[in-house]
């Protein structure tokens, strides 16, 4: 039995950018704050960058809490959602036309999240990963981190679980 060639490079990553863009985009929300996402591999880092709008408390200046716990919610449910498709993005189950339609599985619903707040986020840009701690068919729990200037010193983090949408087959 003869193997598969290789896809090209430059598909696969076309086939996972597009389908990181459908994930982010599919989320106004996510547009609305500017939080983009840059993917090493399967791995994930969540980026908001600073805007006026964001500030919560203009004497200190300090970024909004809620602002916060919304950019740990969006890279908790789309870290979560890009390693649940991951096997479909990378064996072809997801093509490439269907990711640019934006065709792809609704997203987990969050059952509870709790936001730790360590410090101010300053007037910067900051950035986010999540570490998956649990995932089954039916139940995800997930810890995130959010940082500025040091990731060994998050400014917030957060424990949320989810409930997965139900697969199709």
């Amino acid at each position: 039995m003869a193997r598969r060639p290789p896809e090209p490079v430059q598909v696969v990553k076309q086939r996972r950018d597009a389908a990181l863009r459908a994930l982010a985009g599919g989320v106004p929300y996510i547009q609305f704050l500017g939080i983009t996402f840059d993917r090493r591999g399967d791995e994930l880092t969540a980026i908001l960058p600073f805007d006026d709008m964001l500030i919560g408390n203009p004497f200190l200046p300090a970024i909004h809490g809620g602002v916060t716990a919304a950019f740990l919610e969006v890279t908790a449910i789309i870290s979560l959602s890009w390693a649940w498709l991951w096997e479909d993005i990378e064996s072809g189950a997801l093509t490439f036309d269907a990711l640019e339609a934006g065709d792809l599985p609704r997203l987990p619903k969050t059952i509870d999240f709790t936001v730790d707040y360590l410090r101010s986020g300053l007037p910067r840009d900051a950035y986010a990963r999540a570490k998956i701690t649990r995932s089954g068919r039916r139940y995800a729990s997930v810890h995130v981190e959010a940082w500025q200037d040091n990731r060994d010193r998050p400014f917030a983090q957060a424990s949320a679980h989810f409930l997965m949408p139900r697969s199709d087959g």
